[in-house]
């Protein structure tokens, strides 16, 4: 009896245990940002110092903070915060980098190698401790970690895109284009760009996972968000105190930010994977 195979668009179709497992965790994490604030409570910013460090119960899930609130609910709140901030993060020097990139590669070759000594300039700072100092003097919040964030992260993608536009200008269907008379501006835009977006979308989703970490620990040390905010990164700092004796309030949002940087990491190699044949099992 023949034996017959699944066809090869259902084989890619089919997701794998890891990749159900994330696409899990990012529904629950989605859900956690879209209606969550919506169902909590609203003593999550209420101090009720009556049950203050009260351990995990039927009432309290996660049991409370220092200030009696609930830990469960701050951390769906949370979820908003410390995920839209992050995306927010990457999107904005995603695009930096995307447009240094391409001025780069479509300008004269002088534009060229000036943008690209400045992005290697970028990529020689430290830049935890460029963003560290920006968001300290533009003064500690959520929203200077963001902007701190944002002019210090673009370099490493200018630089990785503008390679690989240069190995994509090589392409037979490039030729072609300048053959046909294509402008150099709209091959840039039209063709080349377009078609050296992937290795950046994977780089994205890497991307989502590092900031949230690095989010948590500006807000951690001090300069980032600040309390009574819900953001992952504060409520680790506000609980550190009670460690020994209350040790949900720094556990919970701890996790939610492992869980999250976790599912993003796994995102970017799962794309990677995708768009790789020469990476998937046979």
């Amino acid at each position: 009896m023949a034996v017959t195979s699944r066809p090869k668009a259902t084989r890619a179709l089919a997701l794998s245990p890891l990749e159900s497992f994330v696409l899990v965790l990012l529904l629950l994490l989605g859900a956690m940002v879209a209606v969550g604030p919506a169902l909590a409570p609203d003593t999550v910013y209420t101090s009720d110092i009556l049950n203050a460090l009260q351990p995990p119960s039927a009432e309290h899930w996660l049991g409370t903070d220092d200030q009696g609130r609930d830990v469960f609910w701050r951390v769906v709140v949370g979820a908003r915060a410390t995920l839209l901030s992050a995306l927010l993060v990457v999107t904005l020097y995603s695009m930096i980098g995307v447009a240094v990139a391409t001025i780069a590669a479509a300008g004269p070759r002088w534009l060229d190698e000036t943008l690209m000594r400045i992005t290697d300039l970028g990529m020689a700072l430290p830049g935890m401790i460029v963003a560290l100092g920006l968001a300290a003097a533009l003064g500690a919040s959520l929203q200077s970690a963001i902007i701190a964030m944002s002019l210090t992260g673009w370099p490493i993608t200018a630089r990785i895109l503008r390679a690989v536009i240069r190995q994509t200008s090589e392409a037979q269907f490039v030729s072609g284009a300048q053959v046909l008379g294509v402008s150099k501006w709209r091959l840039m835009t039209r063709h080349v760009l377009p078609n050296s977006l992937d290795v950046l979308i994977v780089k994205w989703a890497g991307d989502v996972s590092t900031t949230v970490l690095v989010l948590a620990g500006l807000s951690f040390i001090g300069v980032g968000a600040q309390p009574p905010s819900a953001e992952w990164g504060a409520m680790i700092a506000a609980g550190r105190s009670y460690v020994a004796t209350a040790w949900w309030t720094v556990v919970a949002p701890g996790v939610a930010v492992a869980v999250t940087s976790i599912a993003f990491g796994l995102l970017g190699d799962i794309i990677q994977v995708r768009n790789d044949p020469s990476l998937r099992e046979v």
